[in-house]
């Protein structure tokens, strides 16, 4: 039987009690154009170029470059809960401040 525990809090998560919800994040280099200057024209055809190339490379080799990163976790409802409202985790950052000394 295969047994889960939520990655937030570390609560065993039951098959029969309890709902497990996943969270699946990835993470890979975007190739949107970027706003650049009309003297530019010829570095964003070579941009264009090398992002098609990209586009086309091997999945395989993209996790080898560590360019793409999958992550998985099972979280309980409560830290589910508390996920969907700070996803990022940037309102528990800003609380963690230290003095200046």
């Amino acid at each position: 039987m295969v047994h889960y525990t939520c990655d937030m809090c570390g609560k065993p998560l039951l098959a029969d009690e309890d709902i497990r919800y996943v969270v699946k994040i990835e993470v890979y280099p975007a190739c949107d154009a970027m706003e650049m200057d009309d003297d530019m024209d010829e570095e964003i055809e070579e941009m264009e170029e090398d992002a098609r190339e990209d586009d086309a490379a091997d999945p395989a080799e993209m996790l080898e470059s560590g360019e793409y990163k999958a992550f998985r976790f099972d979280l309980c409802t409560n830290c589910h809960e508390k996920y969907l409202q700070d996803p990022l985790f940037l309102k528990s950052w800003n609380r963690t401040r230290f003095s200046e000394n």
